[in-house]
């Protein structure tokens, strides 16, 4: 029987994991892959503070799963398949087992929002990618398309022109919603180009991807554009899957109040996958800490400062 089961090894989990450890909790953490989250897919980070130069996704992460275990945090890599409590005890089902804990925190996280377009699925590998970082190498003096308008999208685009002989940034809008630091830095790019108010409707291709059909949204007209390679971040979706739907808003984000509980006594929801999220990093670490001091008080009846 632990105290605590951490689902998620992101932000939010792991710095759950270094508060409760601190507080003397015995608890496991369980991550479907690898600890990081989605952060580790971020080329650079220059928003999180204490570091006057940008850090690398993966090193942001790789140190703060480093701290998590030194504290003594158990990480093990299962997928979560339900949560359930009766009688005071929750059962978290896993694929390879079960574990009873006294309280659960759920910081799975996000996953990347599908286009849902043809030709998506199909060339998924073979031109189609969600993760800059991990192929833009692939693509050294070739022609990319990067959709989305986010913080992300903008990131990713100017990261792909390191390799990339020319990107071209569809948005389905007139403006980007990204940061105006990374507005400035994509418009100054004379690798960049900007093809706005435009959705795509395809991903063509034969072996590989070649090219993608797009439709304005002003006017319905539809073209093709020549690319070797398509990289989608359009937002995500919340990884909720094995949670009950009456903890679920519209958006399928678990509904939690300012202390991240939930509306059943002893869960708790932390990042990315709780209503209200900003899906920023130092916000989710901050509901990290937020619901294991809430799940300290639950277990003891006082509060941990």
């Amino acid at each position: 029987m632990k105290d605590l089961v951490i689902i998620g090894g992101g932000p939010a989990g792991l710095t759950a994991g270094i508060y409760g450890m601190r507080a003397g909790l015995d608890l496991v953490i369980v991550e479907k892959f690898s600890p990081g989250g989605q952060v580790i897919n971020s080329y650079e980070i220059e928003n999180y503070p204490g570091f006057p130069e940008p850090v690398a996704g993966w090193k942001l992460m790789a140190d703060m799963e480093e701290q998590t275990r030194r504290l003594g945090a158990e990480i093990i890599s299962s997928e979560v398949l339900s949560v359930k409590k009766d009688a005071g005890v929750f059962t978290v089902s896993l694929s390879d087992g079960t574990i009873q804990a006294r309280s659960v925190i759920i910081a799975a996280g996000a996953s990347n929002r599908r286009l849902n377009v043809a030709g998506e699925k199909e060339y998924l590998g073979r031109g189609v990618s969600y993760c800059a970082t991990c192929d833009g190498a692939f693509f050294k003096d070739k022609v990319t398309v990067v959709a989305g308008g986010g913080d992300v999208a903008l990131e990713e685009a100017f990261f792909l022109t390191r390799f990339a002989s020319k990107v071209y940034l569809v948005h389905r809008r007139e403006h980007f919603r990204g940061a105006d630091i990374l507005q400035k830095r994509v418009l100054g790019n004379d690798k960049i180009i900007t093809v706005l108010n435009s959705n795509i409707e395809s991903i063509n291709g034969e072996a590989a991807v070649n090219s993608i059909s797009l439709k304005s949204t002003l006017t319905g007209e539809v073209t093709r554009l020549n690319t070797d390679g398509v990289f989608i971040f359009i937002g995500y979706d919340p990884n909720t899957s094995f949670v009950d739907r009456d903890l679920l808003n519209d958006q399928k984000e678990i509904i939690v109040d300012m202390n991240m509980n939930t509306g059943v006594e002893g869960l708790f929801a932390a990042g990315d996958i709780r209503s209200g999220s900003k899906r920023q990093i130092v916000m989710a670490a901050a509901d990290g800490a937020t619901a294991v001091l809430s799940a300290y008080e639950y277990l003891t009846g006082t509060f941990c400062a």
